[in-house]
């Protein structure tokens, strides 16, 4: 759909002609986050700096009957800041402000846009930190990670966003400003801060979070461990969490990962391993010893070929500097590739491995892994060429097929980078009908009209209708919306 002349007036006269993007060279700048295979760009993307503009523009393209696509850094990767029908896109890059640092009850106030790292940056000489840490985490934004209630490597221990959100302020698809939660652990009533985290847009926009702030450790240990399989590792992953110890972190990566980081970050990993486990302990120090050497003993069980501890903060720092540019380093082996985010119990990896191994076979495809193994939540890349013809397809019927082998073990379709445009039609492996009906008809309490990020999160159901609807329908009766 095209904007109307009003519409585009009415945004200019709000925000100025700065902060309102037209040209189509800008708007191609976000037709897509960083999963290219969806690409849409929207009608229009204006930059707001307060709760007040978002509010007023909300309330002029609901007037207007105006799609809003919400977008904080882009680095989503399910097609969630896409604009599949148009629209006005909502970036939140210029609210970058914490509004409030409160460490006496332990937590800050940011604005959507502040990016992740940042409000550690803030904090980490007084003592604090921001646990939930995406990969992305150097560039992506505290709102995105809240609408899709991002992960993490440390989320094993700290868990992710939700659990480090105390309160909201969201402007709904309404044009109402709520705020939900606060500062307090304990309030009355329903849990609508829970309800809020991770409903990527689909019920309004984000305007203020209120984050838990945590003291840091003590002591952090970091050792690496290589093995000749993923097999092999999966099976130390299960030893170490079944023998009681929970580390901060437990990231796994495979041979193909390997060279990759090795090849754009420098020697980082051992050369001729078929995986390599990256473990963190943290908390007190007398513990974190004790641990470390617990867990070495279970990974040389478990046959490690090479256990070492990093020897100090260098060390350390080079060791999560490959595990954070992994999915950048892939670019080295591959053109293209499709990134599944499913997961499986933690006890079931070992069988999920050797089926994706089995899949990667049968389709004669690439899978280079780096994931949160600690929690089985799997991040395989499956490589491609999409100018060799029939690859593309081959890529996307086998992402279909470990998909589908996670659910049957026992997972379920996502674990950290929400549903989007692309598993949107995946929800019905996991959820019956009476539960997408009940979701479909909670997502109307905030957006009666349906111009919330339309086309994301739910799939179209036949009890409600499709996710989108550019007017307001009359319906009948008793008609669950």
């Amino acid at each position: 759909m095209a904007l109307s002349a009003s519409v585009v007036a009415a945004l200019q006269r709000l925000l100025g002609p700065a902060g309102v993007v037209l040209t189509p060279e800008g708007r191609l700048t976000y037709e897509s986050d960083m999963l290219t295979l969806y690409k849409a760009a929207p009608d229009a993307v204006v930059l707001p700096t307060s709760t007040d503009e978002v509010q007023a523009i909300v309330r002029l393209c609901r007037e207007a009957h105006v799609p809003v696509v919400p977008r904080g850094s882009g680095t989503g990767l399910i097609g969630g800041a896409t604009a599949p029908h148009g629209g006005v896109m909502v970036a939140m890059t210029r609210m970058t402000q914490i509004l409030e640092l409160d460490l006496a009850n332990r937590c800050a106030t940011v604005q959507p846009g502040l990016i992740n790292l940042w409000l550690t940056n803030a904090v980490r000489e007084r003592g604090w930190f921001f646990a939930p840490d995406p990969s992305s985490q150097m560039v992506s934004s505290i709102g995105g990670n809240v609408a899709t209630n991002a992960g993490g490597p440390h989320c094993l221990k700290y868990g992710i966003t939700t659990n480090h959100v105390l309160g909201l302020e969201m402007v709904t698809g309404t044009g109402d400003v709520v705020r939900v939660g606060g500062k307090a652990a304990e309030r009355a009533g329903y849990d609508l801060t829970g309800v809020m985290v991770g409903n990527e847009g689909t019920f309004g926009l984000v305007t203020a979070i209120t984050v838990r702030l945590l003291h840091l450790p003590e002591a952090v240990k970091t050792a690496l461990a290589s093995f000749a399989s993923l097999v092999e590792a999966s099976e130390a992953v299960s030893a170490i969490i079944a023998a009681g110890i929970i580390p901060a972190a437990l990231e796994m990566l495979d041979d193909a990962m390997i060279g990759a980081v090795n090849a754009a970050v420098g020697k980082v990993y051992p050369d001729g391993a078929g995986a390599v486990l990256l473990i963190e302990l943290d908390g007190p120090r007398a513990e974190v010893e004790a641990q470390a050497e617990r867990v070495a003993a279970i990974c040389r069980e478990r046959q490690a070929l090479v256990v070492t501890v990093a020897r100090d903060e260098a060390e350390r720092a080079l060791l999560w500097k490959g595990r954070k540019e992994a999915a950048g380093a892939v670019g080295r082996i591959t053109a293209a590739y499709l990134l599944q985010d499913a997961v499986v119990p933690r006890s079931r990896l070992p069988q999920i491995m050797r089926e994706m191994v089995a899949i990667s076979k049968r389709h004669n495809l690439l899978f280079a892994n780096v994931f949160h193994a600690g929690d089985g939540n799997l991040h395989p890349l499956i490589c491609y060429d999409d100018r060799k013809p029939g690859e593309l397809e081959r890529a996307q019927q086998a992402n279909e097929e470990l998909l589908h082998a996670c659910i049957a073990l026992g997972g379920t379709v996502s674990g950290e980078h929400g549903i989007g445009m692309d598993k949107a039609k995946n929800l019905p492996l996991q959820y019956a009908e009476a539960d997408l009906n009940f979701m479909f008809r909670l997502r109307r309490v905030f957006d009666p009209d349906g111009l919330m990020n339309p086309a994301k999160l739910l799939p179209s159901h036949p009890a409600c209708g499709e996710g989108f609807r550019p007017s307001r329908p009359t319906l009948p009766a008793g008609t669950w919306v």
